[in-house]
């Protein structure tokens, strides 16, 4: 019995598209999944290490781990027409904002690409992404960009959209917009990533397939969110290009690299080789 380690975030889309492999709805013979659970910033930084057979990443982080991890073709978090947010106290055009203080989830987060694909290089401080409300509500940070599910509860916490980057994203490209992918180590071999892509495909199928008892589970890494909310949230991100990557969603992703290094944000493209 092998042990092969999967990384993901503890938050209500992994934990329904992880459903089933947790629960053993879904299994790999001759494999035992040692789950890892960690904020998104946390997992892009364990993969610079290479440490985890399995993880999730942010799409932005990926170039730099390219010669050690492989995209997996299912696992992707895509949003069509929404992704992430930035919130503040008051309204401010986006010229304004550009001078303004902006809390951030992380270097490593797509929404930091985003933003600076977006505004250039506007002043930030990196806050752990649940913290970013709070912060900008107590004036620490002037705006905050809100990923997760904050996406769609920044209104009960007092806040405005200022700016949101899916939409802009949508309106430039009319393409989804790729914010985070599972990657698989190059070195486990074709065959073996092939069986742990294809688990994973099945295990985001089951809870298509079941969803009510997929999101009681995702409702315990919901941070306190109504199971419609969640059902909301989930459906948002765990969608068909959840399921199967496709050619949509690899011109979404080579998009998004070729702005980067056209905005000089990226040195060079990186392979895009989904398995």
């Amino acid at each position: 019995m092998r042990t092969i380690r999967i990384g993901h975030s503890p938050d209500a889309d992994d934990a329904f598209m992880f459903y089933a492999l947790t629960h053993a709805k879904v299994e790999i013979p001759g494999v035992r999944i040692e789950h890892v659970l960690e904020d998104i910033e946390s997992l892009n930084h364990r993969a610079a290490t290479g440490e985890l057979d399995v993880t999730a990443i942010s799409c932005a982080t990926y170039p730099a781990v390219a010669d050690r991890y492989r995209i997996m073709d299912p696992g992707a978090s895509m949003g069509k027409g929404y992704g992430p947010v930035v919130v503040a106290r008051r309204r401010y055009t986006e010229r304004t904002l550009r001078g303004k203080a902006i809390a951030v989830p992380g270097f490593g987060t797509t929404a930091y690409l985003l933003l600076r694909l977006a505004l250039g290089d506007p002043p930030v401080i990196v806050v752990a992404f649940d913290q970013i409300p709070r912060v900008v509500r107590e004036g620490q940070a002037h705006a905050g960009v809100l990923i997760h599910e904050g996406q769609i509860t920044y209104r009960a916490m007092g806040l405005v959209k200022v700016l949101d980057l899916g939409e802009r994203w949508e309106k430039e490209t009319g393409l989804p917009l790729p914010l985070g992918i599972n990657v698989t180590r190059r070195d486990l071999g074709e065959e073996l990533a092939r069986r742990l892509s294809e688990a994973l495909r099945a295990s985001i199928r089951y809870a298509h397939a079941h969803v009510d008892e997929a999101v009681a589970y995702a409702m315990r890494y919901g941070r306190g969110i109504d199971a419609e909310t969640c059902k909301q949230f989930v459906q948002m991100y765990v969608n068909d290009y959840t399921v199967r990557l496709g050619d949509e969603g690899r011109r979404a992703l080579e998009t998004l690299y070729r702005r980067a290094v056209e905005a000089e944000l990226l040195p060079a493209m990186p392979p895009i080789d989904p398995l």
